[in-house]
């Protein structure tokens, strides 16, 4: 239950973190506010012509008699658009990462060489066009992925007693380890850690990805929080990124804006695992 707490506290780290480097929060604010246009505009097209869609899809309901078909419909209509609704907060990191990958991996690196005790910040060597492809197919992976997980969860939310409160705490919780895994790959690409391996690094601790990604799926339920809350969540996973991989952190910083500057040794991970700035 430790790394829970521990958990939480990368998340306020992170803000922490941004808060101190104001021109990095601002740069980071950019791909947010573009993907939260564009999902706004999806949603409230889904809003409006949503009834005419579920109408073409389902013309064999045309000859029901009143009140079934709209009922019938209406239903359909809602469900398609919580389906809508909670694909955008799935997949929302997923795309706003992939939109701002050159803000991000620069706010990360900047992190990572403000904690480290030596200054220096892993890099990957490959060319940008790479590591967008990359970053591009393994976020498609992470959103079929949660995807499935959110289609049998919206199913066993009918189940009466069960689907109204222990199933939305799990839709939380999972929706939260997507999300730092979402957010820890930003620092571990950069280490050449590959998707398999950062999903086995994530569930050996799952209690820290809990405490860190919950919350933060939780605060993205409120409109506009996760574009002011992204730069911070940025920098937390890079700091939460170094934990799990044992690397040192250097709690005051290489700037010395706070405290002394004195580095903490972490627990090295175990054998078969990637070496730090591999």
């Amino acid at each position: 239950m430790r790394d829970l707490g521990t958990g939480f506290r990368y998340l306020l780290k992170g803000q922490r973190w941004v808060a101190r480097h104001g021109r990095q929060y601002g740069f980071g604010l950019l791909p947010g506010l573009i993907t939260l246009v564009l999902y706004a505009a999806a949603l409230v097209a889904l809003a409006l012509w949503g009834e005419d869609l579920v109408g073409w899809a389902t013309p064999f309901a045309d000859d029901w008699s009143s009140p079934w078909l709209g009922l019938f419909r209406g239903f359909l209509t809602a469900v398609l658009f919580a389906l809508g609704l909670l694909l955008s907060v799935v997949t929302f990191t997923a795309v706003t990462l992939l939109i701002g990958q050159p803000f991000y991996e620069n706010l990360s690196e900047k992190v990572d060489r403000d904690v480290s005790p030596d200054g220096h910040a892993p890099e990957s060597g490959l060319p940008f066009w790479r590591e967008l492809w990359i970053s591009a197919r393994d976020s498609l992976r992470i959103v079929l992925r949660a995807a499935l997980w959110g289609v049998l969860l919206f199913a066993c939310g009918f189940i009466p007693v069960v689907g109204q409160t222990v199933v939305p705490v799990i839709g939380f919780v999972v929706t939260g380890f997507f999300l730092t895994e979402e957010l820890t790959a930003v620092a571990l690409q950069r280490r050449s850690v590959e998707l398999r391996t950062r999903l086995t690094l994530l569930r050996s601790r799952k209690t820290l990805v809990w405490g860190f990604g919950t919350p933060l799926a939780v605060a993205f339920l409120v409109p506009f929080v996760a574009v002011f809350l992204m730069p911070g969540a940025v920098a937390g996973a890079t700091l939460m990124a170094r934990d799990l991989l044992g690397e040192d952190i250097s709690e005051g910083g290489k700037g010395g804006e706070e405290g002394d500057g004195a580095a903490t040794t972490l627990p090295q991970p175990p054998s078969g695992w990637p070496s730090p700035g591999r």
